[in-house]
């Protein structure tokens, strides 16, 4: 029996077959592809991103744990504390009100002990100043009058002491008469008076010269003043008043940090900073170069402690207490010193301690 063939029919020749539409099959803009396609592996390399940026993040944090720990891991007898560089500031001020006419220097700027930074306006004390050295002048030719005065009064007294003789001694001789020789005692005495008068009046004079001269020398000092110099050598921090601008007495013009006193301020607990004298040598590490030992010597330890309350009972609270150190760097003029760098400063309160080959 025949198999019959359940194929069905193709299209016979000349016959048109409709094909789907290929932009339909498309993806419209905006419309993600399907789950299982290419969309997945961007995806993929965000994630892989956010794992690397996490464990970078996770390294260093463990790094910087790892140093501290590192840090931390000193002999009995060296304390440690964390702390930030400063440097003692020196204000730069007007000693009297008045108007700014220059400033010479910008921050930044390293300055000497007496460098010239900034001038006051000084034109009222100049007219001051001519004042009392005219004072002066008319002073001395008052003087020089008085001098000459005296010369002449003197030399009246003189004539009136001749005079006062030659009629008492005719009064003597009885041919003078009394009334002449009362006449001569008068002006006798108005001569010396007279030339007591020029010589007060010459004192009067010199007087008023050292009152002039002490006049000219104030106005004098209040010029210096108004220059404003450096008072010792370092770097200008801030530039506080700009020129035109009027100051009352004290106002701040600059400020100016002392490289030469460059210390870190840090706190250790009651139990080390008791042990702990001033002079001891000290050791700083900033963590721009902790590979770097700076040397430095314990100038400050506070005599109040902080953090805690004022009256504690327990020795655990006790050992809350905390004390402010300085350590004062001997060599503050290397470069990479700057104040507000933060680092650790190790203080060795036990000389029979070695410190460490990193600390060394």
């Amino acid at each position: 029996m025949a198999q019959s063939d359940t194929t069905p029919p193709g299209p016979t020749a000349g016959t048109l077959v409709p094909v789907a539409n290929p932009v339909a099959a498309l993806p419209a803009r905006g419309q993600r592809p399907a789950a299982g396609g290419g969309g997945g592996g961007w995806r993929r390399r965000i994630a892989w991103l956010i794992l690397i940026l996490v464990a970078l993040g996770a390294g260093g944090y463990g790094g910087r744990l790892w140093w501290l720990a590192r840090a931390q891991a000193i002999p009995a007898g060296i304390a440690v504390g964390n702390g930030r560089l400063e440097a003692q500031e020196v204000d730069i001020a007007t000693k009297f009100a008045g108007r700014i006419a220059e400033v010479l220097v910008d921050e930044g700027d390293t300055v000497e002990a007496g460098q010239i930074v900034a001038r006051m306006d000084s034109q009222e004390l100049l007219a001051g100043l001519r004042q009392a050295e005219a004072r002066v002048q008319q002073a001395r030719e008052q003087q020089r009058q008085a001098a000459a005065q005296i010369t002449d009064a003197q030399a009246r007294r003189a004539l009136a002491r001749q005079e006062l003789d030659r009629a008492q001694t005719l009064l003597d001789r009885g041919t003078g008469t009394r009334q002449q020789a009362d006449m001569r005692r008068a002006e006798m005495t108005a001569a010396s008076a007279a030339v007591a008068v020029a010589e007060a009046q010459h004192a009067n004079a010199t007087q008023a010269i050292a009152a002039a001269r002490a006049e000219v020398d104030r106005i004098q000092t209040n010029l210096d003043d108004a220059t404003l110099r450096a008072p010792r050598a370092g770097r200008i921090q801030y530039r506080l008043a700009e020129p035109g601008e009027v100051l009352a007495a004290g106002g701040r013009v600059l400020t100016l940090i002392d490289l030469d006193n460059v210390y870190m301020t840090f706190f250790l607990p009651e139990r080390e900073a008791g042990l702990l004298p001033i002079g001891a040598e000290a050791r700083v590490l900033l963590d721009v170069r902790p590979d770097r030992a700076l040397p430095a010597r314990i100038t400050f330890v506070s005599a109040k402690a902080q953090f805690t309350p004022k009256e504690v009972e327990t020795a655990t609270e006790r050992q809350k207490l905390m004390f402010r150190v300085k350590a004062r760097l001997l060599d503050p003029t290397l470069p990479l010193i700057k104040p507000g760098l933060p680092g650790l400063a190790f203080a060795r309160y036990d000389d029979a301690v070695a410190w460490p080959a990193r600390l060394q």
